[in-house]
């Protein structure tokens, strides 16, 4: 979703890639940023929040009548229905940031 808003051009990929893993862990509740996540990325989970806080906005606050391509190919099956999960509170998001 986020090559379709110029906002994101410029975060390198790594720290975009990076903060998506994290705040789809967070959403999933499968852990938090590892000692492994952060030597094989580079980045410490701080380092991330502020674009996790940013990316879980994207997905709450996003217009939903144009460029639907994307949330439509990851609404199948095959994809295991991402674009279907409920995005983040963000003041749980928030809380489950400040323990990490």
């Amino acid at each position: 979703m986020t090559l379709q808003e110029y906002d994101y051009a410029r975060e390198s990929p790594s720290k975009l890639a990076a903060s998506c893993l994290l705040l789809a862990l967070t959403m999933k509740n499968c852990g938090g940023w590892t000692p492994t996540l952060e030597y094989y990325s580079g980045y410490q989970s701080q380092d991330l929040h502020p674009l996790v806080k940013r990316l879980n906005f994207l997905l709450t606050y996003q217009p939903r009548d144009k460029l639907k391509a994307v949330r439509t190919k990851y609404s199948h099956r095959v994809f295991f229905e991402v674009a279907k999960i409920t995005p983040m509170d963000m003041l749980k998001l928030e809380e489950i940031l400040k323990s990490c």
